[in-house]
């Protein structure tokens, strides 16, 4: 190990472009799971100027219709902020083209009275915790401050504590490590989109200001290194200012880049689909090793085959902090969890309509609550896992 980096991450608001189609996607697919909670969707969504479309496949119940998708994808929009010339809730163009499941994916994933229900799709998943900076909810650092900054900047904005905040913004935090842990911040960058007459400095003091409330005390970001809407202007935004499409901020919703990624995104795919309930149950088997003291970091890999019921391999790293037998642990996990789609949703009760709330600020470190959001969140097995060793 180094003993000496930078390592940075960045986080994207929910009304970057990006973003507001996966909120589209995960809208869809929640109103999907409240008429049935075993209906099928990978339902992908692209926005630009005035425009949103909707395509994916789907196995629905006949009481959605599209009437009912138009509507909800308007409410969205609506939550989100955009009431803005060039993409506006009420006037947006909606093109809806969301068609049957292939028979062909249906019949792999489908249980039988001869055959278990099988993954949906082959493919590698990446789950990971870590306890390097307290109070960071077993997740990197610099991801962790980033999604917190933008989530403030939402908060002056929604409650109109800010009026000349607009929705989409980014940011990007870079620590300074030593022996694997964070001990300062080295560069902050923050672009936020506002208003057409507020001035420059009144953006980034309040920048500044919000920094400094998420950053651990003590940790002051140098002037110099402290970067706000680089570019002088940043009034033109959302679907307005960069076509979006679900799916493309894939290391924003895990872990910052801080370990290896499968590849798959997560949103509007229901809990068949093992590219995101596998990557729920990594993230809740890998937390609550960390949570139990067995190791300092964990990354669990489980690879699939479509249609077929159990993993074709599991996978444990613990980057040399693991304090139990690193092999015994990793013989544990299908034992603890039973790691088929079904088995991941029957013990996460995934089949529920909860999926809206990750569609922004990452699916990972977050708090589950009482609606049953973030599930994977729990550290109910650390028992379990003590008691093993």
């Amino acid at each position: 190990m180094r003993k000496s980096y930078l390592f940075t991450s960045e986080s994207v608001s929910e009304g970057h472009p990006d973003k507001v189609c996966d909120r589209i996607s995960d809208t869809l697919l929640d109103l999907f799971l409240t008429h049935d909670p075993y209906a099928r969707g990978a339902v992908e969504t692209m926005a630009t100027t005035d425009r949103v479309i909707i395509c994916g496949e789907a196995r629905l119940p006949e009481t959605i219709t599209k009437a009912m998708m138009e509507d909800a994808v308007r409410r969205c929009i609506k939550d989100i902020g955009y009431m803005q010339k060039g993409f506006d809730w009420q006037t947006v163009d909606i093109q809806n083209h969301i068609h049957k499941q292939s028979s062909d994916i249906a019949r792999g994933v489908d249980e039988s009275e001869t055959k278990e229900e099988g993954a949906g799709d082959q493919g590698i998943i990446f789950g990971y915790a870590t306890n390097e900076l307290d109070g960071t909810e077993y997740m990197p650092a610099t991801l962790y401050f980033a999604h917190n900054i933008l989530k403030e900047l939402s908060r002056l904005r929604r409650s109109g504590e800010v009026k000349w905040l607009r929705p989409d913004a980014k940011s990007q935090v870079t620590l300074r490590y030593e022996n694997g842990r964070p001990v300062g911040v080295d560069t902050v960058v923050v672009s936020t989109q506002h208003t057409e007459e507020v001035p420059y400095e009144t953006i980034r003091a309040k920048a500044r200001e919000v920094v400094q409330k998420i950053l651990p005390a003590g940790w002051i970001v140098p002037e110099e290194k402290f970067y706000v809407n680089p570019t002088g202007r940043f009034v033109i935004g959302g679907p307005d200012g960069d076509t979006g499409l679900t799916g493309r901020k894939i290391i924003v919703d895990t872990y910052g880049g801080a370990v290896a990624h499968g590849g798959g995104a997560f949103s509007g795919k229901d809990p068949t689909k093992v590219d995101r309930s596998a990557a729920y149950a990594t993230r809740y088997l890998a937390k609550n090793i960390v949570a139990a003291g067995l190791a300092d970091k964990a990354m669990i890999q489980i690879a699939y085959a479509i249609g077929v019921a159990k993993p074709v391999a599991v996978y444990l790293d613990t980057f040399g902090t693991c304090k139990v037998d690193e092999d015994k642990l990793e013989k544990l996990l299908p034992e603890v969890m039973d790691l088929s789609p079904r088995g991941i949703r029957t013990h996460l009760q995934l089949n529920r309509p909860i999926y809206v709330p990750t569609s922004g600020y990452g699916h990972f470190g977050r708090t589950p609550d009482v609606e049953g959001a973030f599930p994977w969140e729990k550290t109910d097995l650390v028992d379990v896992l003590k008691k093993a060793f």
